[in-house]
C-alpha cells in the first residue's frame, strides 16, 4: 500500500535555492532611495509656503491675574479716628425770675435769637406800683433825716454855749443816724422794685435757637416752674466731644504745646459724607481707667448748621503731615516668614518678594522706609495665589490690564511654582 504524507515535507536545506548577493545589494539600495525620497517629499510639503506649522508642545508657566500698583512720591497724613458727641457750648432754660401773669411771648419756635432779644412779657402793672411805693417810703425817709440833721447842727450850737444838755445832743445823734439807716433800706428796696420791673419782661441770655415754646400766653408763672419758657441753645459756634487711645495723648499734646492748630473733620454716621470743619481746642485732665481713653474737646464754627446737639459723628484728627516720602497703597503689604513684605513686579512680568520697612499709615496708604523707590510696581490684589518667581499679567485698579504676560524664553521649558513665600 502506498501511502503518501497527508502534509508537504520541506525540501532539504541542501536542496533550497541560494539567494545571490549581489542581488540582496541592489535591493536594499532601493529601499534606502525610496526612504530617502520619502523624507524629502515629506519636508517639501511642511515647509513650504503657506503651509501650517505644528503647534509647539512645549508647557509654559501658568499667569495669574493680578491688580498693580506703583509706589510714588508725596505727602501722607498721620490722622487719628474716632467717635464723638455733638455738644453745645451752652444750653439755657430761660425762666421767670418773677411770678406774675405771661402777657406775650415774643418769639417763633424754631428763630435764631441774639442776645437781648425779647423773648416774653409778664404784667409789669403790680412790680410799677411796688416801685412807686417804695420811691414814696424814700422820699418820706429823706425828709425825715433832713429835719433830724437841721436839729442835730442847731443842737450841736447850743450844746457849745451849754445850752442844752449832753443827753439831748446825743439822741439827736442817734436819730440822725437811724433815719440814713432807713434812707438806705428805702434806696435798695428802690433798686429791688426798679430790678423786678425789668424782670417782666424775659429777654434772651444768649445768642441760639429757642425750641419749642414751653408755656403759652396767659398762663402765671413763677420763678419755681421746672420747664420754664423755652430752651435756647448755642449752635455756632459748637463743639463735638470724642475720645481717644490714651497711647496718643503724648504725641496731641506735644503738638497743641507748639502752637499746632490741629484740624479736626466731623463725618457723618456711615463715615462718608463730611459735615464740618473745626480745630481741636483741648483734652480733659484725667484718663478714664475703664477704657483707657482721653476726652477731647473740638471746635466747629458750624455756619451751615450741619452739627446738632447730641449728634453721633465720626471724628477724623490730622496729628500730622509727613512731607516727601515713599507711600504704597496699603493692600500691597504682605506678611509672613520673610516679614513685612510685597510682591514687586518685574520687568519680564514676574514677581520677587521684596521686603520693605514701614513707617505710619493714613489706613489707605503706607509709608515706605526701605525697600522700595517711587515708580516701582506692586502688586495690590491676587497676592494670596503669588510665589516667588510667578508670571503675572497686571491690571490697573479699574480693570484695564496693564502689562501682558512676557513670552516664554526659547528652546527651554521651565516651571515657575506657585503659592505664596512663607
Amino acid at each position: 500500500m502506498n501511502l503518501k504524507p497527508e502534509f508537504p515535507v520541506a525540501a532539504p536545506i541542501a536542496d533550497r535555492p541560494v539567494a545571490s548577493p549581489s542581488r540582496t545589494r541592489r535591493g536594499g539600495r532601493v529601499v534606502l532611495m525610496l526612504v530617502l525620497i520619502a523624507a524629502g517629499l515629506g519636508s517639501w510639503w511642511w515647509l513650504r509656503p503657506g503651509a501650517e506649522q505644528p503647534t509647539s508642545r512645549v508647557r509654559t508657566a501658568p499667569t495669574t491675574s493680578v491688580v498693580s500698583a506703583q509706589a510714588n512720591h508725596g505727602d501722607i497724613a498721620i490722622n487719628i479716628d474716632a467717635l464723638g458727641t455733638v455738644t453745645a457750648l451752652a444750653t439755657v432754660t430761660v425762666r421767670s425770675q418773677i411770678s406774675g401773669q405771661l402777657v406775650r411771648v415774643d418769639f417763633k419756635e424754631g428763630q435764631d435769637v441774639k442776645k437781648g432779644d425779647l423773648l416774653a412779657e409778664i404784667d409789669s402793672r403790680p412790680y410799677e406800683a411796688t416801685l412807686a411805693q417804695m420811691k414814696g417810703q424814700l422820699a418820706r425817709d429823706e425828709a425825715l433825716l433832713k429835719g433830724a440833721q437841721v436839729d442835730l447842727a442847731r443842737y450841736q450850737g447850743l450844746s457849745a454855749q451849754n445850752a442844752v444838755p449832753h443827753q439831748t445832743l446825743d439822741t439827736q445823734v442817734a436819730l440822725v443816724a437811724q433815719y440814713q439807716g432807713t434812707v438806705a433800706a428805702d434806696r435798695a428796696q428802690v433798686m429791688a422794685a426798679e430790678v423786678n420791673l425789668q424782670y417782666t419782661r424775659i429777654v434772651a441770655p444768649l445768642d441760639g435757637r429757642v425750641g419749642l415754646r414751653q408755656v403759652d400766653a396767659g398762663n402765671y408763672v413763677t420763678a419755681g416752674d421746672a420747664n420754664g419758657i423755652v430752651v435756647i441753645t448755642q449752635l455756632a459756634p459748637i463743639s463735638v466731644l470724642f475720645t481717644v487711645p490714651e497711647d496718643n495723648l503724648q504725641a496731641i499734646a506735644a503738638r497743641l504745646r507748639d502752637g499746632a492748630a490741629l484740624p479736626v473733620q466731623a463725618f457723618d454716621r456711615a463715615g462718608t459724607k463730611g459735615l464740618a470743619e473745626g480745630t481741636l481746642q483741648t483734652f480733659d485732665s484725667q484718663i478714664d481707667p475703664t477704657t483707657g481713653t482721653i476726652k477731647l474737646r473740638a471746635l466747629f464754627g458750624n455756619g451751615t448748621r450741619a452739627l446738632y446737639p447730641n449728634q453721633f459723628v465720626n471724628i477724623r484728627l490730622l496729628l500730622d503731615t509727613r512731607k516727601g516720602v515713599t507711600q504704597i497703597p496699603s493692600a500691597g503689604v504682605q506678611r509672613g516668614v520673610p516679614g513685612t513684605f510685597v510682591y514687586l513686579v518685574n520687568a519680564d512680568s514676574t514677581v520677587s518678594v521684596r521686603k520693605v520697612e514701614l513707617g505710619v499709615s493714613d489706613g489707605d496708604h503706607v509709608e515706605v522706609v526701605s525697600g522700595l523707590k517711587p515708580g516701582d510696581t506692586i502688586v495690590i490684589d491676587g497676592a494670596d495665589k503669588l510665589r516667588d518667581g510667578a508670571r503675572v499679567s497686571t491690571r490697573a485698579p479699574g480693570g484695564q490690564t496693564g502689562t501682558q504676560p512676557a513670552a516664554p524664553p526659547a528652546g527651554g521649558n521651565r516651571r515657575s511654582a506657585g503659592g505664596s513665600p512663607t
